[in-house]
């Protein structure tokens, strides 16, 4: 039996002041999904769907963040780090991991509607 430990580190947002730039995260619209399923089921097509694992942790981290390494660092204990990628916890990983998909999704030829703007 493996008896490891899988941790999520997550950042304290709560202790820093509120950031200048942009929080905001959109969200799709419910009407807007609706409308896509039934597209889709007149024209008898199929939905894929898709959900990112540790969506944060893969868009870069919009400002510079130092912290702290703690005991789970081992001998790095005490170091000073910076941060590269988003955290959870963070107030402006929503916006920066929107920022990221979007973007990568304009790459790849996407745009979004007029009824659900990015």
């Amino acid at each position: 039996m493996d008896f490891t430990w899988k941790a999520r580190f997550v950042a304290g947002g709560h202790f820093t002041d509120p950031p200048a730039s942009i929080t905001y995260s959109s969200v799709v619209a419910r009407d807007f999904v609706r409308i896509a399923f039934m597209i889709a089921a007149l024209n008898n097509l199929s939905v894929l769907v898709a959900d990112v694992g540790n969506a944060y942790l893969n868009a870069p981290c919009g400002e510079k963040i130092w912290f702290t390494a703690g005991k789970e660092f081992g001998s790095r204990a005490g170091t000073k780090i910076v941060l590269v990628r988003a955290l959870y916890g963070l107030k402006t990983s929503g916006a920066a991991w929107r920022a990221h998909i979007s973007g990568n999704m304009r790459e790849l030829g996407f745009e979004p509607s007029d009824a659900d703007p990015d």
